[in-house]
C-alpha cells in the first residue's frame, strides 16, 4: 500500500474560511447585480420597462439591448448577451439590475417589466425529428459519423445479436459554488475575479469581445468550489459582470441564483443511444453499431460525441457509429464531466450486459475475450491498456466468482440482491502549457502558472512535481496559480491538467536545477529563474493511442414493495499510469464513482414542452447523491509504467472515476431483480414497472 501523501496545501485556508472566492472579494464601491431572464420559450423583446425597478431603494442602473455597452461577435453565441431583442429559449438574460446592495439588486430585478412578442417554441428531442441531421464534428472535433467493415452484412449473419435503445434525461453539474464574478475597470484595464476552470480562455474572450488588448485585462481564479464542465469555458457572468462595471463605473459583483443556472451555464443534453452488437457463440464481437440522437440549441452547436467509446473499447472489424442531433429552442448543452464517455459508456457497458447474458458468458468474461491491444478505429496501438487486469483484480477484490449468474438468484427479506460490472474508458488528453520556477539565494523554490484548482488538489500535486524534479522536500516549494498575471497555461478540463501543467513545471523545475549545478549549487543574489513551455514536445498526432481504463463493480438491493434501489457496495480498479498523489486521486476516484450513483439512480432534469424550460432548478428537486447514498465506495489502481505519456508518467483521473459506474449499477439493478431498465434515472417506477 503506498503512503497517502501530503495533505492539500491548500487545505487550511478553506476550513478555515480564509481562501477567497470569486463572489468573496469588495473592492470599495462595490456594486452587485441581478439578472432578468426570459419568460418566454422563444419571441423578441418588445419593450422593457424599468421605472419601477429604478425607483427601488439603491437603485444603480438597468442594463437592457438597448443600453447595454456592445460586444464584438464571437463563434460563441451563449455569451451575446444583452446585444439584441432576440430570445432563443426560456431562461436567456434580457436584462440585468444593478444596486448598491445584493437585496435591492434582488428587488430591482423582480420589478423589472418586460414585452414579449412570442413565437411558437420546439424543445422536445425525439428520435424522429424532422429537423436531425448528422454533424461534420462532435464535442472534442471527433467525425460526427465513422463506418468500417460491412456492419449490416455481419450483423445479419451473427449467430447472437443485442439491438437495445438506452435513454437518459437532461444532466445539470450543479457545482457548489455557483458561476459568480467580480469585475472592476481601471484606466481601460479590467480586472476580473472569476469562478472558471481556466483564466486564460477567459482573459481572451474578454479581450476579443470588448476589444480590448489581452494584456489589458487580468482575470483571477484562485480559489473555485467546483466546475464538472459547466465552468470550463466563459459564461455569461463574466461577460454581464464587466459590462455593467463598465456602464456604470463601478466594481460588479455578480453571483448567478442556482434557480437560474440550468438555462444558462450548460447541461448534459438528454440521449437516446441505439446499441447494436453481434457475436458468435463464445461472445467475440462480429459487428458493433452505436447511433446517437441527442439535441443543441440555436445559439451555438454542441454535440455530445457519446459513441466515441465504441470507436475505442473493443474488437469490432464491422462498425457504425454515428452521432444526429437537431437544433431546438433550448439552453445551450455544454461539457459535464466525462462528456461523451460516461453517457456513451453507460448505454455501451449495458449492451455488453445483454450480449454476456444472450451468449451465456460470464460479464467479466466477455469484456476479457473482446480487449484489443489497438485502438479499432484508428489502428494505433495503446501506449498501456491494462483493462484486463483492472477486471481480474476488481473481480478478486469484489468476490466476483460467488456470484450466481441468474437474475433474482438472491434475496434477503423482501430485498433482492444483484451485482453488476462495467468497465472504463477516458482518453488521454495533453494541451501545450508554460511554467516558470525560481530560488532564492536561501534554497527556497517558487513555481508560477496559471493552473486552475478547482478542488482537485492541483496545488498540491504540483508542489510534488516540482520537488520531485528539483529533488529538494515538498515543504521548500511554494506554487502560485490562478492568475493571468501568471505564465499561460490551458484550462482544468478533460482530464489534462496534471499532465499538461505538471509536464511544464517538471521542465522548468529541471532547467532551473541544471542552472544551479552549473554554478556549483551556489544560487547568486536575487536568485535564479528558469522558465518552459512545452509547445514543441506535446505531440499533435501521437502513434500511439492513449486512454485510462478502469473496471468498476456494484452491488445493490432492490425493494420489492417500493422498487426503490439502494447501492450497497462500489468498488473500482484503474489503471492511470502513475499516481501522484494516491490521496487526492483516490478523492477523485472516489468522487467520480459518486457522481456515477447520482447519474445512474437519482439525477435528471425534465423539460416542460409548454413552458421551454427545465422543471428542476434547486437542489431540492435536483437530486445528487448524499452520503446516505454512497456506503460502500472503495477505488484502488494497479501499478502502470508508460513512458510515451509525459515526464511524470501519469494519466488523467478525474473523470474515469464516473466513467463506467452508472452502468455497473443499472446491470446489478438486472441482475438483483431481472428487469432491464434501459432509462436513466432508475426510478422505482420503472423497477417495478
Amino acid at each position: 500500500m503506498s503512503t497517502p501523501g501530503p495533505v492539500r496545501l491548500e487545505g487550511r485556508e478553506k476550513v478555515t474560511g480564509t481562501a477567497r472566492y470569486a463572489a468573496e472579494h469588495t473592492p470599495p464601491g462595490t456594486a452587485y447585480a441581478w439578472p432578468v431572464p426570459a419568460a418566454v420559450p422563444r419571441g423578441r423583446v418588445v419593450a422593457v420597462d424599468a421605472g419601477a425597478a429604478l425607483a427601488e431603494p439603491g437603485a444603480v442602473a438597468v442594463l437592457t439591448h438597448e443600453n447595454a455597452p456592445r460586444l464584438k461577435d464571437t463563434d460563441d453565441g451563449t455569451l451575446l448577451v444583452l446585444q439584441n431583442d432576440r430570445v432563443p429559449h426560456r431562461g436567456w438574460y434580457v436584462a440585468l439590475a444593478v444596486a448598491d446592495t445584493p437585496e435591492a439588486a434582488r428587488a430591482m430585478a423582480a420589478a423589472v417589466r418586460v414585452s414579449y412578442a412570442p413565437e411558437e417554441h420546439d424543445v422536445v428531442l425525439t428520435p424522429g425529428h424532422p429537423r436531425l441531421y448528422v454533424p461534420e464534428t462532435a464535442n472534442a472535433g471527433v467525425p460526427g459519423s465513422r463506418e468500417r467493415g460491412d456492419f449490416d452484412g455481419a450483423y445479419a449473419s451473427a449467430p447472437v445479436r443485442v439491438d437495445a435503445t438506452y435513454t437518459m434525461r437532461a444532466l445539470h453539474n450543479h457545482p457548489m459554488e455557483p458561476h459568480a464574478t467580480t469585475a472592476r475597470w481601471e484606466d481601460g484595464r479590467l480586472v476580473a475575479y472569476d469562478s472558471c476552470q481556466g483564466a486564460n480562455a477567459v482573459q481572451e474572450t474578454l479581450a476579443g469581445l470588448f476589444g480590448v488588448d489581452k494584456e489589458r485585462i487580468t482575470v483571477v481564479a484562485e480559489h473555485v468550489g467546483g466546475g464538472f464542465g459547466c465552468k470550463g469555458t466563459p459564461r455569461p457572468q463574466v461577460v454581464l459582470a464587466a459590462m455593467a462595471a463598465r456602464h456604470t463605473g463601478r466594481p460588479v459583483r455578480l453571483a448567478l441564483p442556482r434557480a437560474q443556472l440550468a438555462a444558462v451555464v450548460g447541461h448534459r443534453a438528454p440521449l437516446v443511444q441505439r446499441l447494436r452488437l453481434g457475436a458468435g457463440e463464445d461472445g467475440a464481437i462480429s459487428a458493433l453499431a452505436h447511433e446517437v440522437t441527442t439535441h443543441t440549441s440555436t445559439v451555438r452547436e454542441f454535440v455530445e460525441q457519446a459513441a466515441v467509446p465504441s470507436r475505442a473499447m473493443y474488437v469490432s472489424p464491422n462498425s457504425r457509429t454515428t452521432h444526429r442531433v437537431v437544433a431546438l429552442d433550448v439552453p445551450s448543452p455544454s461539457w459535464m464531466r466525462a462528456p461523451g464517455e460516461a453517457p456513451g459508456m453507460y448505454a455501451l457497458e449495458c449492451a455488453m450486459d445483454e450480449l454476456a447474458y444472450a451468449a451465456g458468458v460470464d460479464p467479466v468474461e466477455l469484456r476479457v475475450r473482446n480487449d484489443t491491444a489497438a485502438e479499432p478505429d484508428s489502428g494505433k496501438p495503446y501506449s498501456s491498456r491494462h483493462l484486463v487486469e483492472c477486471l481480474r483484480e476488481g473481480a478478486r477484490r469484489f468476490g466476483w466468482d460467488a456470484r450466481d449468474p441468474r437474475p433474482r438468484s438472491r434475496a434477503e427479506g423482501r430485498l433482492l440482491v444483484g451485482t453488476g460490472v462495467a468497465s472504463s474508458y477516458y482518453p488521454v488528453y495533453l494541451m501545450p502549457s508554460s511554467a516558470e520556477a525560481h530560488v532564492t539565494e536561501t534554497g527556497r523554490y517558487r513555481v508560477r502558472i496559471n493552473a486552475t484548482d478547482i478542488g482537485t488538489g492541483a496545488r498540491t500535486v504540483l508542489a510534488q512535481i516540482a520537488a520531485d524534479a528539483l529533488g529538494v522536500a515538498l515543504d521548500r516549494v511554494a506554487v502560485e496559480i490562478g492568475s493571468t498575471a501568471l505564465p499561460a497555461a490551458p484550462l482544468a478540463g478533460g482530464s489534462s491538467g496534471t499532465g499538461s501543467w505538471g509536464w511544464a513545471v517538471h521542465k522548468a523545475c529541471r532547467t532551473l536545477s541544471g542552472m544551479v549545478d552549473a554554478r556549483g549549487g551556489t544560487v547568486p543574489p536575487g536568485g535564479l529563474t528558469a522558465t518552459a513551455d512545452t509547445e514543441d514536445d506535446v505531440p499533435s498526432d501521437p502513434p500511439h493511442a492513449k486512454a485510462a481504463f478502469g473496471a468498476q463493480f456494484a452491488e445493490v438491493t432492490a425493494d420489492t414493495d417500493t422498487g426503490e434501489v439502494r447501492v450497497r457496495r462500489l468498488l473500482g480498479v484503474f489503471a492511470c499510469g502513475r499516481i501522484l498523489s494516491p490521496r487526492t486521486a483516490r478523492s477523485q476516484f472516489i468522487g467520480g464513482m459518486t457522481m456515477g450513483v447520482g447519474m445512474a439512480l437519482l439525477e435528471g432534469s425534465t423539460m416542460d414542452p409548454r413552458f421551454g424550460d427545465f422543471a428542476e432548478r434547486d437542489l431540492a428537486s435536483y437530486h445528487v447523491p448524499t452520503h446516505a447514498d454512497v456506503r460502500g465506495i472503495e477505488a484502488h489502481w494497479i501499478d502502470e509504467t508508460d513512458p510515451l505519456l509525459n515526464p511524470m508518467g501519469s494519466k488523467g483521473i478525474g473523470e474515469i472515476g464516473i466513467v463506467g459506474a452508472a452502468a455497473a449499477i443499472a446491470n446489478a439493478v438486472h441482475h438483483a431483480t431481472g428487469v432491464r431498465v434501459r432509462d436513466l434515472p432508475i426510478l422505482p417506477e420503472k423497477v417495478l414497472g
